[in-house]
């Protein structure tokens, strides 16, 4: 699967938002986006100007949401075909899954700094999901799981910086205790519970030409 590997701060300005890709970099005064907020490159001033078609904003709406759950464009399609054949809204179903990944659980936990970095520690072996051991950061997620972080882990000094740390904004389907290294799957994710910034019906009808 290829691999970005430039300034993943080109891509929150390719995109005209911000991503969160980077952490806490991007709640600080260091964040590129909020001292330059336009595409990257020589052209970037024009293309703010440029008038930009409905194909073209459907189909940055798709790339803005690839690159915040850190996707490729296989993947996501398979997201939307599996969406598709789902009862229910489309759109909602495919942010959903998305939401329902191990790494982005992870992540919305809080014991993954960015989404990159929570990908990173699931890769490594670190959690048990239901007692058993997962390395796979697009596993999905189910309610009622219990995601546990594994006992020969827990005295790493990343995890016990993670013990010690105060529980933040939790979105209402999970719930996190970092003094036992556990959560739990709550419910399953609503639209409500995902980033209002998505456009998901702009990804159907680009998907659904």
């Amino acid at each position: 699967m290829a691999t970005y590997r430039e300034a993943k701060c080109r891509l929150c300005r390719r995109e005209g938002a911000k991503l969160f890709l980077k952490g806490d970099k991007c709640y600080n005064g260091k964040c590129p986006f909020e001292k330059r907020p336009i595409a990257p490159g020589a052209h970037g001033l024009a293309a703010a100007r440029k008038k930009v078609s409905e194909y073209g904003k459907q189909l940055r709406e798709k790339q803005k949401v690839k690159r915040i759950y850190g996707v490729q464009e296989g993947q996501f399609h398979a997201y939307y075909e599996k969406a598709d054949r789902m009862k229910g809204i489309t759109g909602e179903n495919m942010l959903s899954l998305l939401e329902r990944r191990l790494d982005n659980v992870i992540y919305r936990m809080g014991i993954g700094a960015s989404r990159s970095q929570a990908r990173q520690l699931v890769n490594h072996g670190h959690f048990l999901v239901n007692g058993r051991k997962v390395n796979i950061p697009s596993y999905v997620i189910k309610a009622g799981d219990v995601i546990t972080v594994k006992e020969n882990k827990t005295s790493n000094k990343y995890f016990e910086g993670i013990k010690a740390m105060k529980v933040g904004v939790m979105p209402k389907w999970l719930e996190f205790n970092p003094e036992k290294l556990e959560g739990k799957i709550l419910a399953l994710p609503t639209r409500e519970d995902i980033d209002s910034q998505i456009s998901e019906h702009m990804i159907v009808e680009l998907y659904s030409k």
